[in-house]
């Protein structure tokens, strides 16, 4: 397994998102601290985690009929782990420059500077670049997301959104290289690339990967990747550099995520006891 010092609740985070949402949706505490224990988390790091994301409102606890007391997400979660999916599975090809941009612009007063600055850190997590003060852009296909996470933080009554295309005056590829930061994206890139190259090498020579083993590779690989597709919003291809270290670094991924994925989420079935077809009954 791939070494990271990746928190436990963003693995908890990975376990709901990809396997316990297609299982019913409820994890008891107990399967949860064994799955983490194959992580190499130990129980109280796990109940600590669990417990930070029940009072942040991500998690919700329930006790299961004769199976003990777990946690299954809370219902305003289901519309980002959504947005994550179609973020993390459907766009992994460029944008295309023909569908034009959304423009975000904003002005918030200085009395109310938090929020200015929420809406910045906001902007820049979905992937916007920053072309002047107040003013950002990103591909039009992120428009549904930007206007449903800007409405859910509160945040929209600061901002006015557009879909446009690019007119003039500067060089389209040289403005685009200035207002996102294109080496600190690749050295992200780099760095899920050389982590887990030589596992996709080893795994292509194999036979298919023994479930455990596949959970205990996909879960951690899959929690690095996920923040990936929200720096990089998937330019044109026509506006990124030549050697653009994304496109071997996103075949990479598919690669593992098609060895991997099946068999992780067996193992969890196993595991658990759950289905993708049943739920357990809670009350």
């Amino acid at each position: 397994m791939a070494e990271t010092a990746t928190r436990p609740s963003s693995l908890i985070q990975t376990i709901y998102g990809d396997f316990v949402r297609r299982l019913g949706g409820w994890i008891s505490i107990a399967d949860l601290i064994a799955l983490m224990a194959q992580l190499d988390v130990d129980s109280s790091s796990v109940r600590s985690a669990t417990s930070r994301l029940k009072k942040s409102g991500t998690l919700v606890q329930e006790r299961g009929r004769g199976i003990g007391i777990g946690y299954r997400l809370a219902a305003a979660m289901e519309p980002l782990f959504d947005e994550g999916d179609r973020r993390i599975f459907d766009r992994l090809e460029p944008a295309a420059l023909a569908d034009g941009w959304v423009v975000a612009v904003f002005s918030v007063p200085e009395s109310e500077r938090a929020q200015r600055h929420q809406l910045r850190a906001r902007l820049t997590w979905l992937g916007f670049g920053n072309a002047a003060p107040g003013v950002w852009l990103a591909p039009a296909r992120l428009l549904p997301d930007a206007r449903s996470t800007l409405e859910r933080d509160g945040l929209s009554p600061y901002v006015h959104l557009f879909t446009s295309a690019y007119a003039g005056f500067a060089e389209l590829r040289a403005a685009v290289a200035e207002w996102w930061d294109f080496p600190a994206i690749e050295a992200q890139y780099a760095q899920f690339t050389d982590a887990y190259r030589l596992l996709a090498e080893d795994l292509r020579q194999e036979p298919e990967p023994d479930p455990v083993e596949a959970f205990r590779e996909y879960v951690p690989l899959l929690t690095e990747w996920r923040r990936l597709p929200y720096l990089d919003p998937g330019l044109p291809s026509e506006l990124l550099p030549a050697d653009w270290n994304a496109v071997a670094a996103r075949r990479l991924f598919v690669d593992l995520h098609e060895l991997l994925a099946e068999p992780a989420l067996r193992h969890v079935e196993q595991q658990t006891g759950l289905s993708r077809t049943a739920a357990p009954a809670v009350h």
